[in-house]
């Protein structure tokens, strides 16, 4: 029988079709959050690492405005910012002491997503943090992380507590400053981010509306181990295509909207 061998040519086309691909994922991801006015000016990252054993990641050149982005535009940079191939396009190393802390840290952290959004940053204010207002939020009930605000991320040495406070966890607040979200996948971090954004939108707008109402701890928990798949929570149903099919469905609407997204 004859063996199959993998050669150096061919292990370079799959590395560079499965680069393709995360960046054509990302790039669509930017997109999204531009589409849902998620972003803020050309600031906060959303970061992609790529396979292989030398820590490289995507990251967005700095300077465009996130319905800019496109796979070919995005740069791929090290841990420490740098890029490490030619680049007409500047980077912000300092904007990514936050993100370069978490991959380092995080195996599994394979997208990082950071926003600055009003509601987000309007829960990040506010000393209870993210509530179980609703069944969005619910999904983040004792899964989310909580980061005292240090100034602006520039210095180093705020990197292991920020490790710290995220733990083990798929989301952190911020204090004082915004969202991040972690996924295995750019895909899986977007789809986090939205629903934490939307957990914060609709906290906001019933805070307003005067006292109230939320569920016991036990509906919390259950209801949280119900959208995280964790644990046997005894459902009649389960819907584990359900991100699948929402993503699905993202693409779509880019191809209608921003097609361009893949160039």
């Amino acid at each position: 029988m004859t063996d199959l061998l993998t050669t150096p040519e061919s292990a370079a086309l799959d590395t560079s079709a499965e680069e393709l691909r995360l960046r054509r994922e990302l790039a669509a991801v930017y997109r999204l959050v531009a589409h849902f006015r998620m972003t803020d000016l050309i600031f906060t990252h959303i970061s992609q690492r790529l396979p292989g054993p030398d820590d490289h990641f995507l990251i967005n050149p700095y300077g465009l405005l996130f319905e800019e982005i496109t796979a070919s535009n995005l740069v791929k940079i090290d841990l420490d910012g740098n890029p490490v191939e030619p680049t007409e396009h500047p980077v912000n190393p300092a904007g990514f002491v936050i993100h370069s802390a978490i991959h380092r840290a995080r195996t599994d952290a394979n997208c990082v997503l950071h926003t600055h959004t009003r509601a987000g940053c309007a829960v990040a204010a506010q000393q209870g943090g993210l509530l179980p207002v609703n069944q969005m939020s619910m999904e983040f009930h004792n899964r989310v992380g909580y980061h005292d605000y240090e100034g602006v991320a520039l210095n180093l040495a705020e990197q292991d507590r920020l490790v710290t406070d995220l733990g083990s966890h798929s989301a952190l607040i911020l204090r004082n400053h915004g969202l991040l979200t972690v996924g295995d996948s750019a895909k899986q971090a977007f789809l986090r981010m939205y629903y934490l954004e939307k957990a914060c939108e609709i906290q906001v707008t019933a805070q307003a509306g005067g006292p109230l109402v939320l569920p016991s701890e036990q509906v919390a928990e259950y209801t949280a181990q119900q959208l995280t798949g964790e644990g046997d929570t005894s459902s009649d149903f389960e819907d584990h295509d359900a991100y699948d099919l929402a993503w699905a469905a993202l693409l779509r609407l880019l191809g209608r909207i921003a097609p361009d997204y893949e160039d």
